[in-house]
């Protein structure tokens, strides 16, 4: 198994991706988590690796306060910029964290760990077990990942083995009496990639109750 990356090797890939352009996702909120929060009471919300800033701020303009956490100060600024733009910012608390070595402080009503996936190796069952400790009781974690190769990738017909919802629950490996998990599925979508191109994607899906 290959050792997680030295924190700044980490940072610093993130950080050339995002000054690498002047806007890199859409600024849209992930539709998975729109969905969920649209049933929910707003509270205190962490978001796992914000990227720009889309969810966040949506959560935000519905009522919650977020700490929004990237590896990435690019990132972390943007989502700044963009809460500004939208009204949110008091509502919003960013910090920096690479998750393989720090991790918020609090308890959350929700944890929101949308695609927080990398190329590079990280200790990802850890970090979601931090997520779900991080829980305030009667909380949420809800984890969403690429259950599919984009038909638009470069090579979309590479064969690339994603983990099944239960595998990512079973790799956290939490205690059955203070968390239960409330729905563990795969769905799809159509999305549309960096060049126009529409096709359907898998998302996987986990969403995690701490009940004690």
């Amino acid at each position: 198994m290959t050792a997680p990356q030295p924190q700044n090797d980490a940072e610093q890939f993130w950080e050339d991706r995002y000054t690498s352009r002047p806007q890199v996702w859409s600024g849209n909120p992930n539709q998975p988590l729109a969905d969920l929060v649209a049933t929910l009471s707003p509270g205190r919300a962490l978001d796992l690796g914000c990227g720009e800033g889309g969810d966040a701020v949506h959560l935000a303009a519905r009522g919650w306060q977020v700490t929004a956490v990237d590896i990435s100060p690019t990132a972390l600024a943007r989502t700044r910029a963009l809460a500004e733009r939208a009204g949110v910012a008091d509502r919003i608390t960013t910090e920096q964290h690479d998750l393989a070595h720090t991790f918020p402080e609090g308890a959350y009503d929700l944890v929101s760990a949308q695609f927080l996936q990398s190329p590079l190796e990280f200790p990802r069952d850890e970090i979601l077990r931090k997520a779900a400790r991080a829980l305030a009781p009667n909380g949420l974690l809800f984890i969403v990942e690429h259950g599919s190769v984009p038909p638009w990738a470069p090579n979309p017909h590479v064969h690339h083995r994603f983990s099944t919802p239960q595998e990512i629950y079973d790799g956290m490996a939490l205690d059955p009496a203070r968390y239960r998990p409330e729905r563990l599925a795969t769905q799809e979508r159509l999305a549309t990639g960096p060049n126009g191109v529409t096709g359907p994607l898998t998302d996987v899906v986990v969403l995690i109750r701490r009940i004690s």
